[in-house]
């Protein structure tokens, strides 16, 4: 079998550069979840490190297959200097074992919720996942394994999260565009949902 993560590490670092941190969460009864913090110009990016160790499996699965099923890690983006964010650590941690602990597949157009504010004083309690392939690059494996996908997270208002879940993900990212809403500003506030 092989070990994914140095190849994701790798995928990483040459889409983000070096990362200029990283911490390590573990939760009883899971794998090591590390996140990495990346920063370019005005722009910090957290990326996990460890989801895609194991392919999701379906909750509804009898048994889980240990090699075929969708992998993937989360990247975060938001502006550096604005607000402390780099509390985000553990709550992504916690979004990265969700498969692990939750027998969760996490896929585009998902609300992922961890209860809390992401950071201090942050008006998110949730993301949005995003679509993948933009900012960080598809890393195939070799035939059996699906490839590892890194999906960008939205962070999401609790007001924001109750709409999307009436009107959808696709109307709410089309909102965000309308409204010129930078999704990078951990401050924000709502886009108007009116």
């Amino acid at each position: 079998m092989v070990d994914v993560l140095p190849l994701v590490e790798a995928r990483l670092n040459t889409a983000l550069g070096e990362p200029d941190a990283r911490a390590a969460v573990t939760f009883l009864g899971t794998d090591r979840i590390e996140v990495l913090r990346f920063q370019e110009g005005d722009v910090l990016r957290y990326a996990t490190l460890g989801m895609s160790a194991h392919p999701m499996a379906d909750p509804t699965a009898m048994l889980a297959d240990p090699v075929k099923g969708p992998r993937a890690e989360l990247v975060l983006s938001v502006r550096a200097g604005v607000a402390d964010t780099d509390p985000v650590l553990r709550p992504l941690a916690v979004l990265a074992a969700s498969p692990q602990v939750e027998g969760l597949v996490v896929t585009p157009g998902a609300s992922l919720d961890v209860g809390e504010p992401l950071w201090p004083g942050a008006p998110f309690t949730s993301v949005l996942v995003g679509e993948p392939g933009g900012l960080v690059e598809d890393l195939d494996l070799d035939d059996p394994l699906d490839p590892v996908r890194f999906l960008p997270l939205l962070p999401m208002t609790p007001n924001e999260a109750a709409w999307k879940r009436v009107h959808g993900a696709q109307a709410l990212q089309e909102r965000w565009l309308a409204n010129g809403t930078d999704l990078r500003d951990p401050t924000r506030r709502s886009v108007p949902l009116d």
